[in-house]
């Protein structure tokens, strides 16, 4: 027995130290990679030395003798932190995914494909001006020099994801930074989702488009056209639907979870300290790393600083010594849905205006890890590219014999956005900043702007023009082969929206409805946002002056207009009603969840239970309305709160109340059965996971951020190291926003908000802040990779400077990069 014992622990001792060794031969090669920030590196392509400097925050203050300098060591600088994520968003608009992942990705892959964006981005190479064409060139030469640094000195690949993924490393290109401009247009297109949507339901029948899909609030639209009548061949029962998302990876989302933002600025007139004020957060799927990446560059034209995208040679939202910018999702309406006849006798044909013509093909081939490569052939039509019916639940509106098309501003191949939004870096004032984002064509943003005398704001982007007689005003697909109802080239700059040095001294926008004009010049029938513009609009008037803090306070502010404007409706003939009952009995629950709901003021504080109760009762209520008329495959795609259909069904808007009567059931049943039938059940649920004592729940426990790795973040072990998570306050319609899952075991984890934060103030720009929401690097070994995460939730700051003397005081690293000598 002694013996065994002792081959026991010999093996176990083994087991061990195999272990360790593993573990710290792991731990080596990966920290191989981990970045020296006081290296010195002499590098061909520079003409003078460059110097960055890293602040403590891992902040680059990047300090060159020429622009183009200084946009090489910004590539040098994303790729020495980021280069992982560069190479994945690159490899997500080529639609190469599954070369690495296999046929999980190749959904997502097809469809790129398919929309061929990276076609469009190398095509666009040349559209460039001069300074945009110098920029691109330096920033892929300053990537490159980091990747060829990597492999030289054997710098663990540049990233431990690599040793997962057996992935070459191209160099960069400049159309490949292009091409991830055009992928954020993939992140704010909604309205292929909304066309579809409003066709599905439009096909139902019952008036459901009138009350799930209601106009924003504001002067009429007329009235949407029967989808059946247009295409009588259409599916009359939609309710079924593709069960699987866009694809895995994929960067297309629900409209729910699309790019949106807060932006609002206060002209000096407005401010306490008597220089203009600018706040900005955009807000994007969380993930770890974040999408956004602080830095400074000084150029010529004066130091900017604020938030860049690896891969993206441009500071997006940010402020230079005399202007500030910041950038919001517009929700313009730059795509349209075209479904096109396919001629019976030859189906490599459509129906033109003027008669049969082919579509133009090519084939392309996608390589899939582990499995045979798939040959594609895409399609276009006049309209566009030609998209599969697996995608966008196609197959649920499109009438056998006919194909859809897709119109999008983003599939430009002559896209100067890259230009227009390097010379908006460069502007000087706001007037010069709208001038220069002329040739800006996707993704329509709305720019709103402040400089030291003023505020302004314009939508940017390309809008399409339409014709008058188009038979479904872009709302839903319409028959391609009517001249009408095609794209007739874009609208003149001048007619975007645009508002400068307004007279009440602040402009405002939280994705909401900003322009009232008659079609084809209305922008847009669908909008991000109808409840944080109002909490912002009172935030912004309750002052006569602002400061630095209001703005911050307005940033960070967790008050739901959502819940304030509900709970006195769903709960109207429930508040105090009947005797008290009994201790323990479910009567008892409820009229305990109701007491604290009737004093609670709104305020989706991570601390309280209120905020939970109410989340989990308007889900319960709306999901039961939902189901029973519509299946639950169809109300699968209304799994967030529709604030303006619950409105219309409790104030029994145009009969919207039937909703709230069960079809499956003989009596009639009225809204105050199913709001006290939904808040049982959802006071059930909550007391089975979070206990009985409901003083105890925290809606913070059910509303964590889940920074999640994209691609590992789902690997039990490797998630647990590379995902961040956090309590946090917010919700759906605030404007500190936590969009919640929705659905699945965490319905209300908070995945979508705002991956930076920045307030500009003109009167002390050095009192300027900014964060992120997870850190600077994209390396999990190392100390930046998470630790701007905590700033972010507590919703604090760090000090955006442009004093060089600042920088170097705060530097823990500084990198000097040398023109290398020219060989022999």
């Amino acid at each position: 027995m002694y013996r065994l014992f002792r081959w026991i622990v010999r093996l176990v001792s083994f087991a061990l130290a195999a272990l360790g060794i593993g573990l710290g031969g792991l731990w080596y090669f990966a920290a191989r990679s981990l970045p020296d920030y006081n290296a010195s590196y002499s590098l061909p392509g520079l003409s003078a030395p460059v110097e960055i400097v890293r602040t403590t925050e891992n902040v680059p203050h990047i300090f060159g003798a020429t622009d183009t300098d200084v946009f090489f060591a910004l590539g040098l600088a994303h790729a020495q932190d980021r280069l992982w994520q560069m190479m994945m968003l690159r490899r997500t608009v080529q639609g190469r995914l599954s070369e690495i992942f296999g046929a999980r990705t190749l959904k997502t892959d097809e469809l790129m494909r398919r929309l061929d964006l990276y076609g469009a981005a190398v095509a666009s190479v040349p559209a460039q001006d001069p300074a945009t064409t110098a920029a691109l060139d330096a920033y892929a030469r300053g990537v490159n020099a980091w990747i060829e640094t990597v492999n030289q000195d054997a710098l663990g690949r540049g990233a431990p994801e690599f040793f997962l993924f057996d992935a070459q490393i191209a160099y960069w290109t400049p159309a490949d930074s292009i091409a991830i401009l055009k992928l954020m247009a993939a992140q704010s297109a909604t309205q292929i989702d909304t066309e579809v949507l409003r066709a599905r339901l439009s096909l139902l029948g019952q008036g459901w488009v009138e009350d799930l899909m209601p106009d924003v609030p504001g002067a009429g639209v007329m009235a949407l056209p029967d989808y059946a009548a247009l295409f009588p061949s259409a599916p009359r029962d939609s309710r079924g639907a593709n069960a699987d998302a866009e694809g895995a990876l994929s960067p297309f989302v629900e409209p729910a979870f699309a790019a949106a933002s807060n932006a609002y600025a206060a002209a000096p007139a407005r401010s306490a300290a008597g220089g203009a004020l600018l706040a900005n957060d955009p807000h994007s799927p969380l993930t770890a790393p974040s999408l956004w990446y602080l830095a400074r560059l000084e150029l010529a034209s004066g130091g900017v600083i604020g938030a860049t995208i690896p891969g993206v040679p441009l500071i997006l939202s940010g402020r230079s010594a005399k202007l500030g910018w910041g950038i919001a999702a517009s929700y313009a309406d730059d795509e349209d849905l075209f479904v096109e006849e396919l001629d019976p006798q030859n189906p490599e044909r459509y129906r033109t205006p003027t008669g049969w013509a082919e579509f133009r093909t090519r084939k392309v081939i996608v390589a899939v890890k582990d499995a045979t490569p798939v040959t594609l052939t895409l399609r276009w039509s006049e309209n566009g590219p030609v998209l599969p019916t697996g995608h966008f639940d196609l197959a649920t509106v499109t009438p056998p014999g006919h194909v859809m098309s897709l119109a999008w501003s983003a599939l430009s191949p002559a896209d100067t956005s890259m230009s227009a939004a390097l010379a908006i870096m460069k502007a000087q004032s706001v007037d010069a900043a709208v001038n220069a984002g002329a040739g800006f064509i996707a993704p329509s943003v709305t720019l709103t702007l402040a400089d030291q005398k003023t505020v302004g704001m314009v939508t940017l982007g390309a809008l399409p023009k339409r014709d008058a007689a188009h038979a479904t005003r872009g709302r839903m697909p319409a028959p391609g082969w009517i001249a009408a109802n095609r794209w007739q080239g874009r609208l003149p700059y001048a007619e975007n929206p645009r508002v400068e040095n307004p007279e009440g001294g602040i402009v405002i926008t939280t994705n909401n409805k900003m322009i009232d004009r008659p079609f084809p010049a209305h922008v847009s029938y669908d909008w991000g946002d109808t409840e944080r513009v109002t909490r912002l609009t009172r935030l912004m008037g309750e002052r006569e002056v602002h400061s630095r803090e209001s703005f911050i306070a307005a940033q960070l502010d967790t008050v739901s207009p959502a819940a304030r404007g509900l709970l006195p409706l769903v709960g109207a003939d429930l508040w105090f009603t009947g005797a008290p009952a009994p201790e323990g009995t479910p009567e008892r629950f409820r009229q305990r969840a109701l007491e604290l709901l009737a004093a609670w003021d709104g305020d989706m504080n991570e601390h309280l239970p209120e905020p939970l109760i109410y989340a989990a009762w308007m889900r319960e209520f709306q999901n039961r309305l939902l189901r029973d008329e519509l299946g639950p495959e169809l109300a699968a795609k209304f799994i967030h709160l529709q604030p303006l259909f619950l409105e219309r069904v409790l104030r029994n808007t145009n009969g919207a109340a039937r909703w709230c009567d069960v079809l499956q059931s003989a009596p009639q049943e009225s809204c105050t059965d199913i709001a006290r039938v939904s808040l049982d059940a959802a006071l059930l649920s909550l007391k089975e996971k979070y206990g009985p004592k409901i003083e105890s729940w925290r809606w913070g426990d059910a509303h964590e951020a889940h920074h999640d790795h994209t691609v590992l973040g789902h690997n039990r072990l490797l998630g647990w190291i590379m995902n961040i998570r956090q309590s946090t306050s917010g919700g759906d319609f605030t404007l500190n926003r936590g969009v919640t899952e929705g659905d699945g075991p965490e319905p209300f984890a908070n995945v979508n908000g705002a991956g930076y934060r920045g307030v500009y103030d003109f009167a002390d720009p050095d009192s300027s802040v900014f964060v992120i929401s997870t850190g600077q690097s994209g390396h999990p070994l190392s100390g930046h990779y998470d630790d701007l995460a905590d700033l972010w939730r507590r919703g604090e700051y760090v000090p955006m400077s442009l004093d060089p003397e600042l920088a170097r005081a705060a530097a823990s690293g500084i990198t000097r990069l040398t023109p290398a000598e020219p060989e022999p």
